[in-house]
């Protein structure tokens, strides 16, 4: 089953209400003041600004902007995980500067970034993958010694917290996704940057349209997140915590079926209230994936270290080693799973994997 049946699925379940909104937005024609929808946001995650644009790539990119970050500075990113966060440093102008991953979480590794720090290092991007939040309490530290802007890459955790503290508050800006992917997904994408700086949010509306505040101040984009799409976002906010909640019913299936398998799930911490974003489960070595992502409708996330495309042939950038982020591009597998999924689809992937393995 793919995310596109989830989509339909979600879709004709709340069909009445979607074509109300399209019905609304017509109209009222009213396609691009999002600022009571920006107020609402920020005050259900808990930050004083948030700031709507056209991805979580785009927000990424006008943090680091708004910061002054560019040419001579470094970024320290991770080496397994969606292009955004490199790519987004290299685009400023700055050096992406490769960490390797911790094997049981997949988030960054403290080690590595303290091999990798130097004093052109001037922030940190920091992804919750998979929708897993582990403790950043030494990592923000050590930012704040150093001087380093933490930028919490909440694209995929929505929803997660740990000890009540939700995704999207931790960083000194963070950033969320409404990717078709993602949990709570807009009809074409769209991302916030969350941020209690009133100058930086001020700074990232700026750039988001061309530039302009009285006049046009300064080198801008055109990245604005338009109305329909932020009502469809409210629309699947509605259903969050009960999707999530299926999600880690399914999770839980998940968990109890692979007990005695030669599966190696996600590592966690204890008060961690998880998305579900993705399960991901990893194997002895790339064959046995192999094999059972054949036999399973699952995905690979991410077949590719980062700094192992080819584009970096021709960037500058740093790298640590990063055996481990090569570890988990080799052997980790994505399971369906999502809201929509029935109780025989979930029983059927149990069964394909163990017959798989």
């Amino acid at each position: 089953m793919t995310a596109y049946d989830a989509w339909d699925r979600e879709y004709q379940e709340n069909k009445d209400a979607y074509l109300k909104i399209f019905d609304d937005f017509m109209s009222q024609m009213n396609y691009e003041n999002n600022e009571e929808w920006e107020r609402d946001f920020s005050e259900r995650v808990g930050r004083k600004h948030c700031v709507s644009v056209a991805s979580a790539t785009d927000a990424l990119h006008f943090t680091l902007l708004a910061h002054d970050i560019g040419k001579g500075d470094e970024v320290l990113v991770t080496d397994f995980s969606w292009i955004s966060s490199s790519a987004c440093t290299s685009m400023v102008g700055a050096t992406p500067v490769f960490c390797d991953i911790d094997l049981d979480s997949y988030h960054i590794s403290m080690d590595s970034v303290r091999r990798m720090y130097s004093d052109k290092v001037k922030a940190i991007i920091y992804p919750h993958l998979f929708g897993n939040i582990t403790d950043t309490t030494e990592l923000r530290q050590f930012c704040k010694e150093k001087n380093i802007l933490f930028i919490e890459d909440a694209a995929q955790a929505f929803g997660s917290s740990l000890h009540g503290v939700r995704a999207g508050t931790i960083g000194d800006c963070s950033v969320y996704s409404f990717n078709s992917n993602k949990v709570i997904a807009g009809i074409n994408g769209g991302g916030v940057v969350l941020t209690d700086n009133e100058d930086i949010a001020k700074r990232v509306k700026m750039i988001r349209r061309h530039g302009k505040d009285k006049d046009f101040s300064i080198l801008g984009y055109n990245s604005r997140m338009y109305v329909l799409n932020a009502e469809i976002i409210n629309l699947r906010l509605r259903h969050a915590e009960r999707n999530q909640e299926r999600r880690q019913q399914i999770a839980h299936k998940y968990n109890t079926a692979f007990a005695d398998l030669p599966v190696v799930t996600q590592g966690m911490s204890n008060g961690l209230n998880h998305n579900y974003h993705k399960y991901v489960v990893r194997f002895e070595d790339k064959d046995t994936r192999k094999r059972v992502k054949n036999a399973v409708n699952a995905s690979v996330h991410y077949e590719t270290p980062l700094s192992a495309n080819s584009m970096y042939a021709n960037l500058e950038c740093r790298s640590d080693a990063c055996t481990q982020s090569k570890t988990a591009s080799d052997t980790v597998l994505s399971l369906p799973i999502h809201a929509w999924l029935t109780e025989d689809e979930v029983i059927s992937t149990i069964n394909n994997v163990k017959n798989a393995l």
